[in-house]
């Protein structure tokens, strides 16, 4: 079974980030399976997803055409999109001075595929494809997201920050490409 790391391209694509994120959201999982597998926080509308998209094509993993996995691509501008992760923008722009930064607007690997190196896959092709256009990536972490937090630090992200932001504990963490 070949895994494909590619840019979205079709509306396709983007319904198959919508079903992955769906199954892996807080209020989908049990407390059991947040612990252990980990969770996303925020759930796009489609339309949100693809002006991201149009602006920054996502990361996808793809098995025989399925998205079994994605890395959200984010601009500084939709920060304003999402109030939850206003913040993180605000504090980035004081810690990170003069850094042209992309964010990674959230990170999924389908339970079946997770194990198999598809979130270290998803990054390598982030940095590989948008390196050279930018100083690094930032991304938020729930504290109490620690399979992803540790996942994050395995693939070269530190420490930026912890701070709360709508009741949640984040960590702001920064993968330096330069």
């Amino acid at each position: 079974m070949d895994i494909n790391y590619c840019r979205a391209t079709a509306d396709e694509e983007l319904q198959g980030i919508l079903l992955l994120q769906k199954k892996n959201a807080l209020d989908s999982l049990t407390d059991e399976e947040k612990q252990q597998e980990g969770f996303v926080t925020v759930i796009h509308t489609f339309d949100l997803l693809k002006r991201m998209n149009a602006d920054c094509p996502h990361i996808i993993a793809t098995v025989n055409d399925e998205v079994i996995g994605y890395a959200l691509c984010m601009t500084r501008k939709f920060g304003a999109d999402i109030p939850l992760l206003a913040p993180m923008f605000e504090t980035t722009d004081i810690l990170l001075p003069g850094k042209k930064y992309l964010a990674m607007g959230q990170i999924c690997v389908s339970k079946e595929f997770r194990g198999q190196g598809v979130f270290r896959g998803l990054y390598s092709f982030y940095k590989r494809e948008l390196g050279q256009d930018y100083d690094g990536l930032l991304t938020e972490v729930a504290t109490s997201n620690q399979r992803s937090l540790n996942a994050h630090v395995s693939v070269g992200f530190e420490i930026l920050q912890t701070h709360v932001s709508e009741d949640i504990s984040w960590e702001l963490v920064y993968w330096d490409w330069r």
